[in-house]
């Protein structure tokens, strides 16, 4: 039987990372960005399977390799906003940015903003 792992040493490394507060701002913010491209890509892949389309059927409306869209729907990537702009199209989908409910734009500058597939 393998032995486990031992990774004591990264979550040492990485529970020092996270005092210092800077680090930790920019590691939060890109977990943000991270949470919200894997949202509107699941959104996209529901869409796609509620049209009974393949992946491979996807790609050839989209004019893309095969490979890139099961890649796009299987793997965590970021995707350029043309890509998923042309699939949310190719699935009668808008996509677009919803600001918070009940926020004043001066508290909302510079703070998280959601990408919807609608």
């Amino acid at each position: 039987m393998a032995k486990p792992l031992d990774t004591s040493a990264h979550s040492r490394l990485s529970a020092a990372l996270m005092e210092d507060d800077e680090y930790r701002e920019e590691y939060e913010q890109s977990r943000r960005e991270i949470e919200a491209i894997d949202r509107v890509i699941h959104e996209l892949d529901e869409l796609r399977e509620q049209e009974g389309l393949s992946k491979a059927e996807l790609a050839r409306i989209v004019n893309r390799n095969p490979s890139s869209i099961r890649r796009l729907f299987t793997q965590k990537s970021n995707p350029e906003l043309a890509l998923v702009v042309a699939i949310a199209a190719a699935l009668g989908a808008d996509l677009r940015v919803v600001p918070p409910k009940k926020t004043s734009r001066r508290k909302t500058r510079g703070k998280r903003r959601e990408l919807v597939a609608a």
